[in-house]
């Protein structure tokens, strides 16, 4: 085993304990404005933008830093509707068989149905895997660890980048989906971890009237 290699952390910033009160305050109001959107607009949206928006989730911490992730960004309008087809042909098994009464009613208030017209009408659709294992260059298998965390953790700062740069996203999770697999030409050792779905909202659109938690219901301080 080699011995780790460090350089210097030269890329901190450490802020007065006012600016940080700002910028923790700031940060928070702005991510309050994101809302998950089921209604998308076609407008396109220049790729460079994606692009960025990928190296930040590529950023995330990660069990050994072995980025057990996948992310493939789809815009080809015939791949977006493979892809509807497939999600709800698993929904309609969900919502007609599959999903117990009380799932059902925790989503009456969303609104949500078998259809999943964004999946063609939003310009991007970023399907993201997570790597159950790697494989060496000598087709020996690499272990990786904490790789469910790991892809949270970058799924969820995705998601943030891309509230920042100005659009909307939706996760959908259709179960299985393994379809992405199939369609996407994904190896064995990924499998899908969220569908997310990307763009302009739609003019005029309308989300649940919903609350988010109070900070005395979601955390405690000891």
């Amino acid at each position: 085993m080699s011995e780790p290699k460090y350089i210097p952390h030269s890329g901190y910033q450490e802020y007065p304990v006012k600016e940080m009160r700002k910028r923790a305050r700031r940060f928070y109001a702005d991510m309050k404005r994101r809302r998950t959107v089921r209604d998308f607009s076609d407008r396109p949206v220049p790729r460079e933008i994606i692009e960025n928006c990928l190296r930040a989730a590529g950023t995330a911490p990660n069990g050994a830093n072995k980025q057990p992730w996948h992310f493939t960004v789809v815009s080809n309008p015939d791949v977006k509707k493979q892809i509807r087809e497939a999600a709800e042909k698993e929904e309609r098994e969900f919502y007609q068989n599959r999903a117990p009464k009380e799932w059902l009613e925790a989503l009456a208030p969303l609104g949500t149905d078998a259809q999943k017209p964004f999946l063609e009408t939003a310009p991007y659709l970023i399907a993201i895997f997570s790597k159950s294992y790697g494989i060496k260059e000598n087709g020996e298998k690499e272990t990786f660890y904490y790789v469910k965390e790991s892809v949270g953790i970058a799924t969820g700062m995705l998601i943030t980048a891309i509230h920042n740069a100005g659009l909307a996203s939706l996760t959908h999770t259709p179960s299985p989906m393994k379809f992405l697999n199939d369609i996407l030409e994904r190896p064995d050792n990924e499998r899908p971890f969220l569908l997310l779905v990307v763009g302009y909202p739609a003019e005029n659109v309308k989300v649940p009237d919903i609350t988010k938690k109070s900070l005395e219901e979601i955390a405690d301080f000891k």
